[in-house]
């Protein structure tokens, strides 16, 4: 490991004291909000040091602020900077806990960790094949975002005259599954915090699902009950091969007949229904404040079934974006079977590019 990079801690940037900018401010679990100065140069990789993402790497492609949660990269030693975050992130750290009350990772525990170390031009070629597959998943998030960004604008600016309880235009599933209940590898696990951080589903196996889930058959957008002011509104769409469930802190609402998942979410995700959804909570704590799905349902909203054009506009946006998104899929799973063979020199940088040519 000490042969690979050299870290540091990372620096103190309290909220209140970031200007603004353009600049990312990347802390345990990756970027975290923006700042007006960088005092890292990219590329750049930091390393979780903190909390539950302590080991989680990250890779920037352009200069940033570096939390005190992190450690980050100072000298490269001559590697690849994108080979160095492929590697960090393949390595287990969790045997390297120095903390107490939290998981805390010290660079100084690290230094003698055995890796597999090829040359400068493998690295790169081994970069090559993950890189692309990367830049794709990341050129088609953007077109999924910019898709969701219309989607959303075509909503708001249609002139509404009619407005109807949520529980008009969609029904509340309420069926349970528990982790023994699971007959299948792995899951697509709609969870909080995950989406804060990386707005997708966390894919894990049933062993690490600790409690009662809501069943997700078929598809459905799923709404925070906490907090509902921030806006945490998601369309699904399960794939047949896979079992997807959701967290209890979601409602998972399926369409009446006449509306789609893709309309229900465009209404759901406006602003003016949050904010009436905001007045329903109950708790004092922000942190804590959550809603009732009975108040959620009685919560007015704007009745998708007067869209025209501007419906079927929406669902073609919104099919666009589920196509992506399922490209991306299949991409991150092929990226996450080459990578820790390539890392660990099972595959060969040849091998590895014929599966890519035959499966991308």
């Amino acid at each position: 490991m000490d042969q690979l990079v050299k870290l540091q801690r990372g620096h103190d940037l309290p909220t209140g004291q970031r200007r603004q900018g353009s600049v990312p401010v990347v802390g345990a679990a990756g970027p975290s909000g923006f700042h007006d100065t960088a005092i890292v140069k990219a590329p750049g990789v930091t390393l979780g040091r903190a909390g539950a993402s302590m080991g989680h790497a990250t890779y920037c492609n352009v200069d940033f602020w570096p939390l005190n949660t992190s450690l980050y990269v100072t000298d490269f030693l001559g590697n690849d900077p994108r080979f160095a975050f492929y590697l960090l992130g393949q390595i287990d750290f969790s045997g390297y806990n120095s903390g107490a009350a939290q998981p805390m990772l010290n660079r100084n525990y690290i230094t003698q960790i055995s890796i597999n170390l090829p040359p400068l031009e493998e690295q790169r070629s081994i970069c090559t094949i993950l890189g692309s597959l990367d830049d794709k998943i990341a050129v088609n998030e953007r077109i999924a975002t910019t898709a969701e960004e219309i989607t959303l604008a075509i909503a708001s600016s249609t002139r509404w005259d009619r407005r109807v309880r949520l529980g008009e235009i969609c029904s509340l599933r309420k069926e349970q599954c528990t982790p023994q209940e699971l007959d299948v590898d792995v899951v697509d696990h709609y969870s909080l915090p995950a989406f804060d951080t990386e707005k997708t589903a966390d894919r894990t196996s049933p062993a690490s699902i600790k409690s009662s889930k809501f069943m997700i058959p078929e598809a459905a957008i799923l709404l925070s009950k906490l907090n509902p002011e921030i806006p945490r509104v998601w369309n699904v769409e399960p794939d047949e091969k896979t079992l997807a469930i959701a967290s209890t802190e979601f409602l998972v609402l399926t369409p009446v007949l006449g509306v789609s998942t893709h309309q229900l979410w465009a209404v759901a995700a406006q602003q003016d229904f949050r904010s009436a959804l905001a007045s329903r909570v109950t708790g004092t704590s922000k942190s804590h404040q959550r809603v009732r799905p009975a108040e959620a349902l009685a919560t007015k909203v704007v009745d998708p079934r007067q869209l025209g054009e501007e419906g079927q506009q929406i669902n073609r946006l919104a099919e666009k974006t589920a196509l992506m998104r399922k490209e991306n899929r299949t991409l991150a799973a092929l990226r996450d079977t080459l990578l820790p063979q390539l890392m660990s020199g099972r595959l060969r940088v040849r091998d590895a590019e014929k599966i890519v040519e035959d499966n991308a």
